[in-house]
């Protein structure tokens, strides 16, 4: 049997591991699925269509799995899926999805800190960091292993590309493409994470492509379709610049400009 203290209030209907640990004073509504070792503080709120993976750790205050934050949300039934091993600090606040997509997700090994919001239709890619009040408008999309500093403000459909660091307190309203350092406000391109692709165990070579890449794109006197076109024609496309071309091709809100 889970653990669970006298003053919470959960649904019977709830599908909770055995091993599960709930605080006091949480709330657990009927359709809600948690996994094997999870433990969930006090003063927890978790509704309707969440989906818990093991092992995670939610901390008090957290609102999981809460309505959309959009006036054309009609409580239809939606989902949040939250992967294993993620932790959520303090009073941070993950929405349900909406009719859009049906779902939200956050991936596996993901540390999203106090108060950060992660919007109804959202995409967090496995093991990225969202620092204190970090706020995402609906239906971004954050890429593996991204890092995001505390009070980062993202609008709706924007998409940060995998392996990417952006700086504390800045307003990101372009997509910022896969392994870059974005900074200013508002964001713009300030290199590549070189440092933190090289504690990922990435080669010399894949960071000099990249660098070689993102030359082509912001230093060249080109525009980015003609930057493209160049490292097509000019370069050995290694899996990491075949990922900054893919981001690219499906940016539609199109990439942040350079700092430079």
């Amino acid at each position: 049997m889970a653990t669970i203290h006298p003053t919470a209030i959960v649904d019977p209907r709830a599908h909770i591991a055995s091993d599960v640990v709930v605080g006091p004073f949480t709330t657990i509504e009927g359709d809600v699925t948690i996994g094997a070792g999870t433990s969930i503080g006090p003063h927890v709120r978790i509704d309707n269509g969440a989906r818990i993976g093991a092992n995670v750790t939610i901390h008090q205050g957290a609102a999981v799995s809460t309505p959309p934050q959009d006036l054309k949300y009609r409580n239809e039934p939606t989902e949040l899926f939250i992967g294993d091993g993620t932790e959520l600090r303090e009073y941070c606040m993950l929405n349900r999805g909406t009719t859009h997509s049906m779902k939200t997700v956050v991936g596996k090994n993901c540390y999203i800190m106090a108060y950060a919001h992660v919007a109804h239709d959202c995409r967090v890619g496995d093991n990225v960091i969202i620092a204190n009040a970090a706020q995402m408008g609906g239906h971004t999309e954050i890429g593996d292993f991204a890092i995001l500093g505390g009070l980062v403000g993202i609008h709706q459909f924007t998409h940060i590309g995998m392996h990417c660091m952006v700086a504390a307190g800045i307003r990101v309203v372009k997509d910022i493409p896969p392994y870059a350092l974005a900074g200013g406000f508002p964001a713009k391109f300030e290199g590549i994470n070189s440092i933190g692709l090289r504690r990922r165990g990435f080669a010399r070579e894949a960071i000099d492509a990249i660098e070689e890449a993102y030359k082509a794109i912001y230093h060249s006197g080109l525009n980015v379709s003609q930057g493209v076109e160049r490292i097509k024609s000019t370069m050995t496309i290694t899996p990491e610049v075949q990922n900054i071309l893919d981001f690219i091709a499906q940016s539609n809100r199109g990439i942040q400009k350079s700092a430079i």
